[in-house]
């Protein structure tokens, strides 16, 4: 875990609500682009935790729910944890369109990682995806431990930027960002509010002395898409939010050119392209 001191302006709460009101106004787009938890993930948690069907599962900064929802036919009763109303208005819409029958158990509600308000020991799961970094690590770990039952599990996990697809689409993309970042650079706005480095994610765990094993762990999920997809999951990244509010034009930003380019890797392949391959990376602790 990286070093601070309660002054370091990540652990403020000013900080923290800032860091949740990035996300205003992006829920529709992140729904629409973003990947989901890879298939094999809930079995295997399901079995690192000794139950073949979970009592509850616990999805701390649920988002729209992309995660959360993947548990709804594995887990008895799922609830996900997200600050952000915008995000969780749009996990609620995901959850009513899905039929009665098969949403029972399934609940979003208004609360953070820190601060849960779940009772003691009621979780056989906790999960974080794509979310961890932007949580306090030793308040959110402590909540963990305190809502997860002796044996239960808990797995942070983060996938790659971007999905591996073709060589192309890698060099488009990182250009792409390269040229964002100088961009900031050459006008002196800071990416802030700060979070956590994900390659932190594990020493965190095995700092916080709530796990009697943690261990890191490489999984891949298959999905599809087409230029529209990887340009709008490209443009929902974070940095993207942080120049916005600054005012840079379009041609400036490179999204015109990004978009074309990105459009013409894929004609090449039709339809909706090649797979996309998505890697993520898994911290795994057990209570």
């Amino acid at each position: 875990m990286e070093d601070y001191t309660p002054a370091d302006d990540r652990a403020t709460e000013a900080a923290a609500r800032r860091r949740i009101a990035r996300w205003n106004g992006v829920a529709e787009q992140y729904d629409a682009f973003r990947s989901s938890a890879p298939s094999v993930l809930p079995d295997l948690l399901a079995q690192l935790a000794g139950t073949p069907i979970p009592a509850h599962v616990v999805d701390l900064g649920a988002g729209t729910g992309l995660t959360t929802l993947a548990w709804m036919s594995r887990a008895k009763r799922v609830t996900g944890i997200e600050p952000n109303d915008d995000m969780r208005r749009q996990a609620e819409a995901r959850l009513a369109a899905v039929p009665d029958e098969g949403r029972s158990g399934a609940r979003f509600i208004a609360a953070t990682a820190e601060h849960t308000g779940l009772p003691n020991a009621c979780a056989d799961i906790v999960t974080a995806s794509q979310a961890f970094h932007w949580m306090e690590p030793v308040a959110t770990l402590s909540e963990v431990a305190r809502i997860l039952r002796p044996g239960g599990v808990f797995a942070a996990y983060d996938y790659d930027w971007p999905p591996t697809i073709t060589p192309e689409t890698d060099l488009l993309f990182h250009d792409f960002m390269r040229n964002l970042w100088r961009i900031a650079e050459a006008r002196g706005i800071a990416a802030e509010p700060p979070g956590w480095k994900k390659t932190g994610h594990l020493e965190s765990m095995r700092r916080s002395g709530h796990f009697r094993l943690t261990k890191e762990i490489a999984l891949h999920g298959v999905e599809t898409g087409d230029a529209e997809r990887f340009i709008g999951l490209t443009l929902s990244n974070v940095t993207i939010h942080l120049l916005a509010p600054h005012a840079l034009a379009v041609d400036e930003m490179g999204i015109a050119t990004f978009e074309r380019d990105v459009r013409r890797a894929f004609d090449k392949y039709g339809g909706t392209g090649p797979r996309w391959y998505v890697s993520y990376h898994v911290r795994i602790g057990i209570k």
